[in-house]
């Protein structure tokens, strides 16, 4: 991945919304869901949800599909992964506790975020 795609990723990630359409599609995998399902679960409207899946998109971290009249939207792991990679590999220089604290899960971001330590 280059650095353009690297910075429009992390730029399309920097939202709530699209935030959580990724917590939410990640687990639906290939499959994914119709946008309207997306719409529903999330309490969005139509037009702000195609604003984001579209940015989403765009930005290599989403696919789509078009079923019938339906269009099913899933998570592109390559594209998440490869936004992930470049910054271990090129902004944090695989630093071995950056990688440790990407390992053990959201516990330990969240106490890192939060001032307190995990036990």
């Amino acid at each position: 991945m280059d650095r353009s795609k690297a910075l429009a990723a992390l730029s399309a990630l920097a939202h709530e919304t699209r935030l959580d359409l990724i917590r939410l599609l990640t687990p639906q995998g290939a499959e994914g869901m119709a946008a309207g399902q997306i719409a529903e679960a999330l309490g969005i409207a139509a037009p702000r949800l195609s604003f984001h899946l579209s940015a989403l998109e765009q930005a290599g971290l989403l696919r789509s599909r078009k079923v019938a009249r339906n269009v099913f939207y899933s998570v592109d792991a390559r594209g998440i992964g490869a936004t992930i990679a470049y910054v271990l590999n090129h902004c944090c220089c695989d630093h071995p506790e950056v990688r440790a604290a990407c390992s053990h899960g959201a516990g330990v971001l969240q106490g890192a975020v939060s001032g307190t330590e995990n036990t």
